[in-house]
């Protein structure tokens, strides 16, 4: 998922944005990046449309269901993966009809793109922002066994907190607490253009107050008008089964507090797997090479796997040939996608027959007793082998 946004961030929305805000986003993002729209535009305007159009596409079809939102929230892009809805690159369709499927014919009789300045504009008034505290990143380091069963772990972060002098406000009075003279309460000053399109008015956030109507005259001498203070905090993480290196946990309201009773930002956790001594993962399997005797590749037998539920013992068949692979099915990890349905991967064993190169006299005598016993014979039960491995020249 390398250079992809964030679904949020595609549509400028914030993590807790309702229903109707995605759709609002959507629908301005769609109204701006059309392709209709820039059937005029050069080469390269073209390009950047269509790529912008499909970006904000596949975020709504994300955001807009709440299951696949609710995995994009605790898991990222690999909760999600392959579940981005619609495939944009196969057209796109008329923009009002597009845009009356997804809102239920709210914009029947558009009109076209001449019809734009009857909406005054790509940005309504909204009002005094609500501010939102940054996010916080950590690391955890996982073992295999931890990961097999899922586990709860424990974090430190220091964060931003509420000013307890302050209550949050910035300043000990409400009376300190003004409203804005900038933008007289509304959190946004407004901006008039003309453009090709008509006259068009967009707003956008208040330089004085940050978008917020309110300004400090008096601030609080410990947070110094922020409302916030630096605490140190441990976090309690729960860690699902089958998480893989890289993996981003989210747990809401965990990061900085946001000035003036805003909306706190996330804690986001980021999975540091640690190499097994003795296994080694590809997705939900684990592969483990064990080395045997000519004596047990020839008689057969028993030995002992390490698996990540405990020791496990495997049947060699007599006549195991160096290289053969056996599979022990769900003793591999299980899927973070279908966690709790009981799907594991497995663990493949492949074995190695060592042939020592030094023999001590005994030894040698032995084999050479059993020399002619022991010669290639293609014609016994081994001939399946001899006509595999032929094919390889």
């Amino acid at each position: 998922m390398a250079g992809k946004r964030d679904y949020y961030e595609v549509l400028g929305l914030q993590k807790g944005a309702s229903t109707d805000d995605i759709k609002g986003a959507y629908r301005k993002a769609a109204l701006k990046w059309h392709p209709d729209r820039w059937v005029s535009g050069t080469d390269a305007e073209k390009k950047t449309a269509e790529e912008k159009f499909k970006e904000a596409s596949e975020a709504y079809s994300v955001l807009s269901d709440p299951d696949k939102r609710a995995k994009y929230d605790q898991f990222g892009f690999a909760g999600v993966d392959g579940a981005a809805g619609q495939d944009w690159s196969q057209g796109f369709g008329n923009l009002n009809d597009i845009l009356n499927n997804l809102f239920g014919g709210a914009f029947g009789g558009f009109g076209g793109f001449g019809g734009f300045e009857g909406f005054g504009g790509f940005g309504g008034q909204q009002g005094p922002r609500t501010q939102r505290g940054r996010d916080i990143r950590t690391r955890v380091r996982l073992t295999l066994e931890e990961i097999a069963t899922g586990c709860e772990k424990e974090v430190t972060i220091e964060r931003n907190r509420p000013c307890p002098d302050c209550d949050g406000r910035g300043a000990r009075n409400a009376s300190d607490i003004k409203t804005c003279p900038t933008c007289k309460g509304s959190g946004q000053v407004q901006n008039v253009t003309n453009t090709l399109f008509g006259r068009t008015l967009t707003y956008s956030t208040c330089p004085h107050c940050n978008g917020t109507g309110k300004v400090v005259t008096n601030p609080c001498s410990r947070c110094k008008g922020t409302g916030l203070i630096r605490q140190k905090a441990t976090v309690k993480v729960r860690i699902p089964a089958g998480v893989e290196d890289g993996t981003q946990l989210t747990l809401r309201g965990e990061g900085h507090a946001a000035p003036q009773g805003g909306i706190s930002g996330d804690l986001l956790v980021i999975v540091e797997e640690q190499p097994h001594a003795q296994l080694k993962r590809d997705g939900n399997n684990l592969f483990y090479t064990q080395v045997i005797s000519v004596a047990d590749a020839m008689l057969g037998g028993e030995i002992q796997i390490p698996a990540l539920d405990g020791p496990t013992r495997l049947k060699l068949e007599p006549g195991t040939q160096s290289g053969t692979v056996q599979r022990l099915r769900g003793k591999g990890l299980p899927s973070v996608s279908n966690y709790g349905l009981g799907g594991r991967g497995d663990l493949y064993v492949k074995i190695l027959v060592w042939i020592p190169r030094k023999l001590s006299r005994s030894e040698r005598e032995a084999v050479e007793k059993m020399r002619d016993s022991l010669r290639p014979d293609p014609s016994r039960d081994d001939r399946a082998l001899f006509e595999k491995e032929s094919k390889y020249f």
